[in-house]
């Protein structure tokens, strides 16, 4: 049995309850994990501050990475709250709608690095804000998606993107492993989330998924959040710099 009684971290990007992020929080607070949850913003937070409740967290902490300031003011708030922290799960990518929906070749510089900073540079500075509060090692957790490795139709911007992430996680994972600081991608399948929502023939996508992966159904974000817990605890201690598909085998196929 996994017991993550004693472990903190902070998730970042539950949005309702449909998000992986919540299925990450709700399977790692179930398992004893103690939780800083954040919010985008103020009309973000009537949407998460229930669900932190349900979790039995009281620290929901704003947390929009593309405001400067944010991102440092929360990794203080944890060190004088908490003063060490054994994991953080990043589960956030933004896109500008317009360049999502349009051809690669046709994105703006501006919003392919708003994008990437957002979807992937995040990332990297949260684990350079984590790293001091991780004395004795943790871990690092990002969401990744297939369309990072192969070209998925409609997926557009965000292809680059994403494989951008899973690198950057490569390469985190080879840096921070003197202080012992674990690092993995996960790559869940498509689930119908709100992010998801936003990109084109979404629905088609889900259904090709179910027809062809070797399980015949999707992942869904308790899925995703049982290999977080697996990965946070000890049990992974000799895991570093993977990709982790959780799709039921969809990957796999051609």
């Amino acid at each position: 049995m996994i017991d993550l009684t004693g472990k903190r971290g902070v998730i970042f990007g539950i949005a309702n309850r449909h998000s992986i992020a919540y299925g990450c929080a709700e399977v790692l607070a179930s398992l004893g994990a103690e939780l800083c949850v954040t919010y985008l913003n103020e009309k973000a937070k009537p949407y998460v501050d229930p669900l932190a409740k349900q979790l039995g967290t009281d620290m929901l902490l704003p947390c929009d990475v593309a405001e400067p300031g944010q991102l440092e003011q929360l990794f203080q708030h944890l060190e004088q709250t908490w003063g060490t922290i054994d994991f953080v799960i990043h589960s956030i990518a933004w896109s500008p709608l317009e360049e999502l929906h349009g051809q690669l070749v046709d994105s703006s510089a501006e919003g392919f690095a708003k994008a990437m900073d957002i979807s992937c540079h995040s990332f990297i500075r949260m684990a350079k804000h984590a790293r001091p509060l991780m004395p004795n090692g943790g871990t690092l957790l990002t969401m990744s998606y297939h369309g990072a490795e192969r070209v998925v139709e409609h997926y557009n911007l965000m292809g680059p993107i994403k494989a951008a992430l899973e690198s950057s996680a490569r390469y985190l994972a080879a840096e921070l492993g003197k202080d012992a600081i674990r690092v993995h991608s996960l790559s869940p399948g498509p689930m119908p989330t709100r992010a998801a929502s936003g990109i084109n023939a979404f629905d088609e996508l889900m259904d090709d998924a179910v027809a062809r992966s070797p399980l015949h159904r999707l992942g869904t974000p308790e899925d995703v959040g049982k290999m977080a817990a697996f990965l946070v605890s000890d049990h992974a201690s000799a895991l570093t710099g993977n990709l982790i598909h959780i799709d039921a085998g969809h990957h796999l196929m051609a």
